[in-house]
């Protein structure tokens, strides 16, 4: 374990498309916290959102901040008061879990603590704490223990597979021999599939407008690929929804009733178009979540097909209990695989470069981004 350094590089948002790099002091820790120096941290839709617009809905930027929430790292130091069977030692590897409940509320104390309105959550105002930094404090017991077989780009890449966890598993319930749809094939959309398969699914359809990303999915989770046609000029938005969606049954051969029809549906991507595709594809009792945030957050729903079909509609925020275990356990066992998903590399001075490259879509090289990682300050 090599010594603690006096100083804490950190990336910085000041506002607008304004970064800088700052050396902040390095944090003190106290009772069961863990001081955790960071080794890889992966880019966030979220925040590039904060840089491009200083805010995502109700959370908005009044104060200096420091970017970055999916991290891996090593424990540096414990807390005078963290508990031996918390099995953290000095020189452990973890991933970190971002989010700090206040765990006296009454969401906390019912096991739904990603609920929690005090919720101090890294690279995520009002906080002023992200990851991209050199060190990082986290209470123990969100500071979760990887095996040797899972690197430290895997570990950084567990904060957005206990995403697709969380949607795919445990609110939606996905079961063997289910058959999903997963709207969007960004990182989370490609998770939520890697999960879907993970738990034996029947067959795991992508749907997004780009060929290239679709192409990926396929070779990554995805048992199927599909683009759906265009809304006609004047198409009422559910009439379209309805023709698009009865499309993709027919070229996938998708029954509407019965023994292979539409399970679950996951939208990541928050578009309309998806949502109301998702209501119409599902089978009765079929389960829809909702884990994407898409530009407009005040989106027209097809009450008859909710109604009528009696669909479980569920919003999923984040991760809650029992998320970040079993998305460690699905890389160790080799059911899901992370790597295919690390595409560009950076170093902690190229921080910049990297959020580029993901708002673009393409790095320098051309090549399609789904996930940058960051260095750690060296």
């Amino acid at each position: 374990m090599p010594e603690l350094a006096n100083d804490n590089p950190s990336f910085v948002l000041h506002g607008i498309e304004d970064v800088k790099y700052e050396d902040r002091p390095v944090p003190e820790i106290s009772g069961e916290q863990v001081l955790v120096q960071i080794v890889k941290t992966g880019i966030c839709g979220s925040d590039v959102h904060y840089l491009e617009h200083g805010r995502i809905g109700n959370f908005v930027l009044e104060k200096p901040m420091c970017l970055g929430h999916e991290s891996s790292g090593i424990v540096a130091k414990l807390g005078p008061d963290v508990k031996s069977s918390s099995g953290l030692k000095e020189g452990m590897r973890v991933a970190l879990e971002p989010g700090v409940s206040c765990r006296v509320c009454g969401a906390c104390k019912s096991g739904a603590y990603e609920l929690c309105q005090h919720m101090s959550f890294a690279a995520t105002p009002p906080t002023i704490y992200g990851t991209l930094a050199r060190y990082y404090v986290l209470p123990a017991d969100l500071c979760h223990p990887i095996p040797d077989s899972v690197s430290f780009e895997d570990g950084a890449m567990i904060e957005p597979l206990s995403v697709g966890v969380h949607s795919v598993s445990t609110l939606g319930q996905c079961k063997s021999n289910y058959t999903v749809v997963v709207f969007g094939c960004g990182p989370v959309g490609l998770l939520c599939m890697a999960v879907a398969k993970a738990l034996g699914a029947r067959r795991v359809i992508a749907v997004d407008i780009n060929q290239e990303r679709l192409e990926f999915a396929k070779n990554y989770a995805a048992t199927d690929i599909y683009i759906p046609s265009k809304r006609n000029q004047d198409e009422d938005s559910d009439v379209y929804a309805a023709r698009a969606s009865e499309e993709l049954r027919t070229e996938l051969g998708i029954p509407a009733l019965g023994r292979g029809a539409i399970d679950l549906a996951i939208d990541a991507t928050g578009a309309p178009s998806c949502i109301a595709m998702s209501l119409h594809l599902l089978k009765p009792a079929g389960t829809f979540v909702a884990v994407g945030m898409g530009a407009n957050l005040n989106i027209p729903v097809s009450f008859f097909q909710m109604i009528t079909k009696q669909l479980r509609l569920v919003g999923s925020f984040r991760y809650g209990q029992g998320d970040y275990e079993f998305a460690i356990s699905l890389v160790e066992r080799g059911l899901v695989d992370l790597k295919p998903l690390a595409t560009h590399r950076y170093s902690f001075k190229d921080a910049l470069e990297a959020f580029e490259a993901t708002k673009k879509g393409k790095g320098a090289d051309g090549k399609a981004v789904i996930k940058c990682l960051i260095d750690a300050p060296q």
